[in-house]
C-alpha cells in the first residue's frame, strides 16, 4: 500500500494534465527553437489604433483610473471604453477623468451582460478589428500589444489569451502577501505547465481566454454567446464557444500579452473568487456537454481528474490526523483496538503520504520561484494547505453548478488603492 499511497497522492497533487501538457510545452519549446525574437516584430495586419479596449466595472473607483491610464498607454484614449455596471461609487467619473468614454449601465446585468451592452452601445465590432477585454483591476504592461499583436499574423488565430501576473503593489498584511504569492504560483504553473502546451498548433485546446486582459478579433464576437444565461462568469463560456463553433485558434505564450492583476488580499475574498471561478467552469462544462473532438476530450479528462484530485486532497488532512493518532496509540492499546490502530497506521502510512503531498507541492513552488525569480520563503511550505482549501471550494462549486443557475451579477473583492501605472518604455 505504501508505494501506491505515495503515487496516488503525488499524482493528485501535481495532476496528470500538468504532466501531459508540461511535456507538450517542452516539445513546443524545442520545436520553436530560438525564434522568440520574431514575437517582438510588429504585426503585419493590425496597428495599435485598431484595438478597442472595453472595461466592464462594478464599484471599482479605487482601481479604474489606473486601468484606464494603463490602457491609454497602449491605444489612443478615444479607443478606451468603460461600462459601469450599476456602480454606486465614482467609477464613471474617475474613468472619464482619465480620458475613457464611460457609460453608466443601470440596472446592472453582470459582467457578461455589461460586455454585450458595451459592444452594442459603442459599436465596437463595426469600428475596430480587435478588442481587448480588460478587468478594472488589471494593468497591461507597456509591451502588451507589442508582443500580442504579432500572434494575429496567423490568419487562423481569433483570440490571444492574456498572461496573468499578480500586481507588483504588495499588500500590507501578512495574509495578503501569502495569498498573492500563492496566486502567483498558480499563475506560473498553470500558464507554463498547461496553457503553453495546450496552445501548440497541433493541440489548440486552451480551456480559457481569461477576461482579465485578452484580445479577440471582433469579427467572431457576433457568433459567441457572450452573455449566455445561467453562468457566473463569461470567459470559460466564450472560450468553449470558440472551440465548439470552430471559429479559429487561440494563441498563448507566457512571454506575450502580459498584464498585472490585483489579486485578493483578504481570505474571504480569495475564497469567494476561487469558488466563483470554479463555479463558472462547472457551469460551462454542464452547458456545453460532451462534443466530438480533442478539446472536449481534454476538458472531460481534466474535469474527471479535478474531481478525483479534489476528493483526495480534501481527505488528505483528516487521513493524516487519523493515521498519526493510530500510529501514536497503537503501542498503547491492547486487544482489538490495538490491532485496528496498527492496521490503520500500516494501511495509510503517515510518512509516505506526507512525502507525496508536501514534497511534490514544494517542487511546484521551487519551479514557480525559478520562473518568477523570487527567493523561496519558509512560509511557502504552507501552500499545500491552500491546495486543500481550493479543493474544498471546487467540490462546493460542483455541487452548486448542479443546482440553480447564476444570474451573473457580481461583487468585486475589496480593492487596494494602487500606485500610478509605470510609464511606457520608448
Amino acid at each position: 500500500m505504501t508505494p501506491a499511497a505515495v503515487v496516488i497522492v503525488a499524482v493528485c497533487t501535481i495532476g496528470v494534465s500538468t504532466l501531459v501538457w508540461g511535456l507538450a510545452a517542452i516539445c513546443r519549446l524545442l520545436a520553436e527553437g530560438r525564434q522568440q525574437h520574431a514575437l517582438l516584430s510588429p504585426s503585419m495586419y493590425y496597428r495599435r489604433d485598431e484595438v478597442a479596449v472595453l472595461i466592464a466595472a462594478h464599484n471599482e473607483e479605487l482601481v479604474i483610473a489606473d486601468a484606464v491610464a494603463a490602457a491609454c498607454r497602449l491605444v489612443p484614449a478615444r479607443n478606451v471604453f468603460v461600462v459601469s455596471d450599476g456602480s454606486s461609487d465614482a467609477t464613471v467619473e474617475r474613468a472619464r477623468t482619465e480620458g475613457a468614454t464611460a457609460w453608466d449601465l443601470t440596472p446592472n446585468r453582470g459582467k457578461a451582460g455589461a460586455i454585450r451592452a458595451g459592444l452594442e452601445r459603442f459599436g465596437i465590432p463595426s469600428r475596430f478589428p480587435l478588442l481587448l477585454l480588460l478587468d478594472a483591476d488589471s494593468r497591461p504592461r507597456p509591451d502588451y500589444l507589442q508582443t500580442a499583436l504579432p500572434l494575429f499574423t496567423d490568419d487562423g488565430v481569433v483570440a490571444v489569451a492574456g498572461c496573468a501576473t499578480t500586481a507588483a503593489d504588495a499588500p500590507t498584511t501578512r495574509m495578503g502577501r501569502f495569498l498573492t504569492a500563492y496566486r502567483e504560483r498558480t499563475y506560473v504553473c498553470t500558464q507554463y505547465l498547461h496553457k503553453f502546451g495546450q496552445a501548440a498548433r497541433a493541440a489548440d485546446v486552451v480551456a480559457i481566454v481569461p477576461g482579465f486582459a485578452s484580445l479577440y478579433r471582433t469579427d467572431v464576437l457576433d457568433r459567441i454567446d457572450i452573455d449566455a444565461p445561467g453562468l457566473s462568469i463569461e470567459d470559460f463560456n466564450m472560450t468553449f464557444e470558440v472551440h465548439a463553433k470552430r471559429l479559429g485558434r487561440i494563441a498563448f505564450h507566457p512571454e506575450c500579452a502580459i498584464a498585472e492583476t490585483q489579486d485578493p488580499a483578504v481570505f474571504r475574498d480569495y475564497t469567494a473568487q476561487v469558488r466563483r471561478w470554479s463555479l463558472g467552469f462547472w457551469q460551462t462544462v454542464r452547458r456545453h456537454g460532451v462534443r466530438p473532438g480533442l478539446f472536449s476530450a481534454t476538458v472531460g479528462v481534466f474535469a474527471l481528474e479535478t474531481v478525483v484530485s479534489s476528493v483526495v486532497l480534501t481527505a488528505i488532512l483528516p487521513v493524516l490526523l487519523v493515521t498519526t493518532a493510530a500510529l501514536v496509540t497503537a503501542p498503547l492499546l491492547s486487544g482489538e483496538a490495538g490491532q485496528v490502530s496498527a492496521w490503520v497506521s500500516a494501511a495509510f502510512p503517515v510518512g509516505p503520504i506526507a512525502l507525496g503531498f508536501f514534497v511534490v507541492d514544494a517542487v511546484m513552488t521551487a519551479f514557480a520561484c525559478a520562473i518568477s525569480r523570487v527567493r523561496p520563503r519558509a512560509w511557502m511550505l504552507l501552500f499545500p494547505l491552500m491546495r486543500v482549501w481550493d479543493a474544498v471550494q471546487c467540490l462546493r462549486a460542483l455541487g452548486a453548478a448542479l443546482g440553480r443557475p447564476s444570474d451573473g451579477r457580481w461583487r468585486s473583492p475589496d480593492r487596494r488603492a494602487i500606485r500610478p501605472a509605470r510609464e511606457s518604455v520608448a
